[in-house]
């Protein structure tokens, strides 16, 4: 059985969160959470949220046994554009794009 838990318009931007993404994936989901614990990453708080989220979905949607989960998919994509507007001199102004994330977890048997 598979659950899944979805986190999009995080504050971060894909390319970091696939950083941390690529260590857990295949992993039991409690090694993940412990390595997800001690990660000196942003992207780690955030993707430890949804992991939780996942685990708890599966214990009360499926009624799985939370000791055989794994992390069978983890992925981490582009999400929309925050568009800022910075000032500049002599009456300019630059466009600044705040990117954001969307987070998608599996875990299963």
């Amino acid at each position: 059985m598979e659950t899944r838990a979805i986190l999009r318009g995080v504050r971060l931007s894909a390319q970091k969160g696939r950083l941390v993404a690529d260590l857990i994936r295949g992993k039991p989901v409690d090694q993940a959470m412990s390595a997800l614990a001690f990660m000196p990453k942003k992207g780690a708080g955030i993707i430890r949220k949804v992991l939780e989220s996942a685990i708890a979905n599966a214990e009360h949607n499926d009624g799985a046994d939370i000791d055989t989960l794994k992390v069978k998919t983890i992925f981490v994509e582009r999400g929309t554009f925050l568009k800022r507007f910075q000032a500049r001199a002599k009456g300019r102004g630059n466009r600044v794009l705040k990117h954001t994330c969307n987070v998608f977890i599996t875990v299963g048997d």
